[in-house]
């Protein structure tokens, strides 16, 4: 009896345990983004005052990102320990690896970004007038918004396939994930915003994994 108190404890912990992961990811990422897409402009021939004004909201941004990949990991292995034996190896493998190339990438661009920052804090008016600069920048966006960003889209579909398998979430929400991932896929980063989507879809299904799970333990209470 008391075996089985513990398996439905752990049951239950899992999947709120994801969506706590999930939602720290998603307002963590969500505010790095903002902050980046509100202090560099969107186009190169806005540099001037506007960056040397808003540099520091990039630097505190970039210090984020660190903690919002260690809630997406956390993210990714206890759906993956929710999904357990329903899991569909091949499915699977493809969300894992996409998973962890968004993350990679995020964190390469983030420290390219970071580098520039360093760079920035030293010379200023100097780095903004050189090719160090441009080179940054344009690898920077190019790693997030084009290969980070296609990742996220794949994660997106192969997480959406195995919940239409197993049922985790419900079909509409499956249905909505694969349109904006597909959206991701064939955007090719010529939106600024586009990345914001990513984690407000992570924010969505955490916040109907923890809904799902208080219900199931007001349930069971009963």
């Amino acid at each position: 009896m008391q075996q089985e108190i513990q398996i439905t404890n752990s049951r239950m912990t899992t999947p709120r345990a994801a969506a706590i992961a999930g939602i720290l990811f998603s307002l963590l990422l969500i505010t790095c983004l903002i902050l980046i897409k509100i202090s560099v402009p969107a186009t190169t021939g806005e540099i001037g005052s506007s960056i040397n004004n808003k540099w520091n909201l990039v630097e505190i941004a970039l210090n984020l990102i660190p903690f919002a990949g260690i809630a997406f990991l956390w993210f990714i292995g206890v759906v993956r320990d929710r999904l357990g034996s329903n899991e569909d190896r091949f499915f699977a493998t493809v969300f894992l690896g996409s998973g962890l190339l968004f993350l990679a990438m995020l964190f390469a661009s983030a420290a390219v970004a970071g580098g520039v920052i360093s760079i920035y804090g030293k010379t200023s008016q100097e780095l903004l007038n050189s090719d160090v600069y441009m080179f940054g920048r344009v690898l920077t966006y190019e790693i997030m918004n084009v290969y980070a960003m296609k990742m996220a889209g794949v994660f997106m579909i192969s997480t959406c396939t195995l919940a239409l398998r197993t049922g985790i979430f419900p079909r509409w929400m499956t249905y909505f994930g694969y349109v904006l991932a597909l959206f991701l896929i064939i955007s090719l980063g010529f939106f600024y915003w586009a990345p914001i989507i990513f984690p407000l879809w992570v924010l969505l299904i955490s916040a109907h994994i923890l809904r799902a799970n208080l219900a199931h333990r007001a349930r069971v209470a009963i």
